[in-house]
């Protein structure tokens, strides 16, 4: 039985690597310091937790603009649109091919890093629950300049209620990170920019119009 090589393709730039690890750093210190505001734990002091949530939130909103406007100006804003085009394909893979040890079926490239379950997760992420809880946060840190137009309750229940999506989605995405060719290869190609493929005899984009001319 033939093999297929394990190669390497430079895949994610020093700048989305950045992005990446200090956006999980936000993320993981607004979850902490929020959840102890909730009165969870004890851990900062209310007061210190207050302060660092608000602190970190406010930057959060201006550091993921800059994202935005990288996105665009870059063109890597075509990594995210939606396709259904091999959309089943991976589906079964995640829920049983992966268990029987059968290969991906999307293969990376730099012209589409994301396979179509990660595209629509990562839009849904990115374009509507990063957003949301950004736009609450910055509702409610503000609510006593609003005039008490929005119903403070309403913030408070749909800020905490999208912290908990992101809680599931850093479980998950932690774990499919080490569905790799090895546990830690995946982990390895966002700190190095260098992502693991199989080597075929010919590497080419699963869907043309992603191509960087």
């Amino acid at each position: 039985m033939n093999e297929k090589k394990i190669i390497k393709i430079y895949l994610y730039t020093r700048y989305e690597r950045f992005w990446h690890w200090l956006q999980a750093f936000i993320i993981i210190l607004l979850l902490i310091t929020g959840f102890e505001i909730h009165g969870t734990y004890t851990l900062l002091g209310f007061q210190t937790a207050v302060n660092v949530h608000n602190f970190v939130g406010l930057s959060w909103i201006i550091l993921f603009a800059f994202f935005v406007f990288w996105l665009f100006t870059t063109g890597e804003w075509k990594q995210y649109i939606p396709t259904t085009k091999k959309l089943f394909s991976v589906v079964l893979y995640y829920s049983w091919g992966i268990f029987q040890g059968r290969p991906h079926p999307v293969q990376k490239s730099p012209g589409a890093k994301h396979n179509p379950l990660q595209r629509l997760t990562y839009l849904a992420l990115s374009a509507l629950m990063l957003p949301v809880q950004m736009a609450t946060g910055l509702f409610y840190y503000l609510y006593n300049y609003l005039n008490n137009s929005i119903e403070l309750s309403i913030l408070a229940y749909v800020h905490t209620l999208v912290a908990f999506l992101l809680v599931n989605f850093l479980i998950v995405h932690v774990y499919m990170t080490t569905t790799g060719h090895s546990l830690f290869s995946h982990i390895s190609g966002m700190i190095t920019g260098w992502e693991e493929i199989y080597e075929t005899t010919k590497i080419e984009d699963w869907e043309k119009p992603q191509q960087n001319k």
